[in-house]
């Protein structure tokens, strides 16, 4: 199948940096889009809208550590990105929503092999609300 929009789904760690190179190999063999995404589900749902943040960097959705954070996955790779959306709340939400209205027809998200993954996986949830693919990379 060829991919016309990839988005992945990032955490505030290096780890993700895994993602990013996934995504940005497999972009450049079908030729598709890559965006990012990244939502804080510990605060609550503070902000409802996801901010694209490449379209739009003076917004700050969250504090001023996650923002350094995601800049520098802004940074890390030379393929454009198209969108880098931003936000509160649960991922598995958003998500339904945002592939949707971008047309992403695939989600690369990771999957920690730890003693807390065992119990709560994020991962785990993302599959049971897709709408599209998802490609889950052991990080």
């Amino acid at each position: 199948m060829k991919y016309k929009h990839i988005l992945v789904a990032l955490d505030l760690s290096d780890e993700s940096k895994v993602l990013i190179d996934r995504a940005v190999s497999l972009a450049e063999m079908v030729g598709s889009k890559v965006s990012f995404i990244h939502v804080d589900g510990n605060i609550g749902e503070v902000y409802p809208e996801l901010v694209d943040i490449q379209a739009e960097p003076e917004q700050r959705p969250l504090n001023l550590h996650a923002m350094d954070y995601l800049h520098k996955f802004q940074k890390y790779t030379d393929h454009p990105i198209a969108h880098f959306f931003v936000g509160t709340g649960d991922l598995a939400d958003k998500l339904k929503d945002i592939t949707k209205e971008q047309e992403v027809d695939l989600i690369i998200c990771g999957h920690h092999h730890d003693f807390i993954s065992h119990f709560i996986s994020y991962s785990r949830r993302l599959l049971n609300k897709a709408t599209v693919d998802i490609l889950v990379v052991p990080v």
